[in-house]
């Protein structure tokens, strides 16, 4: 049976790649993206490909993804929270936020619950990092400090708070499976200054994006993965750091998060 699967960062590296394997399988899948042109090539190779454009630094933008989507789809089976990077240096939102908390975590925060009525019975992956070793979110600054702004660090908490945003949801949402994931080094446009983008690029040991892409979704269909668990690239469940597994944590970023999105429930 044809499942809907809707892809946050979908026009290339590990989404798209996701996508292209979900559409071989006959799904029917929602490619969501920020730039126009790579939507519309991503969709040339997708196919029964839909692409809906959003830019997470926008949540007004998310809002009118979410019922662009629920406009068109009754039921979601699988939705990825993909989307995400690093930002090299301090910029807040016009929602008032820095822009790696919210391009990372509140944006798919808010999408899943915008979405969250079309889900049940369905599963969140959401692709999270090793990198959540570099930091831990802080719950009450959400918006930050320039001053003390750190890409990598900031980077490490945003993905730590995908973590616990799972963790949580599957606490809170048992009808829904939730999960996040360490995607491993992947060969992408990732990262944040030129050095950093070289590496992502050129490294020779890299994951390639279609293996990444496999796990994600192994992830989505696989019936004996563990709701709120956080994998590794060996398709191992592992325990997270400590920051990143605490529930009492968790819940004070849900709390955060619920008032920063401006959701309830």
């Amino acid at each position: 049976m044809s499942r809907t699967v809707v892809i946050t960062g979908g026009s290339s590296g590990i989404g798209l790649a996701a996508a292209e394997q979900f559409a071989a399988a006959g799904d029917e899948v929602v490619l969501v993206g920020r730039t126009p042109e790579r939507l519309e090539q991503a969709a040339r190779r997708v196919q029964n490909a839909t692409v809906m454009k959003a830019d997470f630094e926008d949540l007004d933008q998310v809002r009118d993804l979410a019922a662009q989507i629920k406009e068109q789809h009754p039921k979601i089976d699988i939705l990825a929270n993909n989307a995400g990077g690093m930002v090299e240096h301090y910029r807040r939102t016009k929602d008032g936020f820095e822009a790696t908390i919210q391009g990372n975590h509140l944006a798919p925060f808010l999408l899943t619950h915008l979405l969250r009525d079309r889900l049940s019975g369905g599963r969140v992956v959401n692709t999270a990092s090793r990198a959540h070793m570099r930091g831990a979110p802080d719950p009450d600054d959400l918006v930050g400090d320039p001053a003390k702004y750190r890409a990598f660090p900031a980077y490490g908490a945003a993905k730590t708070a995908n973590i616990l945003f799972a963790a949580e949801a599957a606490r809170r949402w048992p009808d829904i499976t939730s999960v996040s994931f360490h995607p491993g080094v992947v060969r992408s446009n990732f990262g944040a200054g030129k050095a950093t983008r070289f590496f992502y690029k050129y490294a020779p040991f890299l994951v390639t994006p279609e293996k990444a892409g496999a796990l994600l979704v192994w992830l989505a269909t696989n019936g004996n993965v563990t709701n709120g668990g956080y994998y590794d690239e060996s398709r191992r469940l592992r325990k997270p750091a400590p920051h990143a597994s605490d529930p009492a944590a968790a819940a004070a970023l849900w709390a955060a998060s619920e008032e920063a999105t401006g959701v309830r429930g």
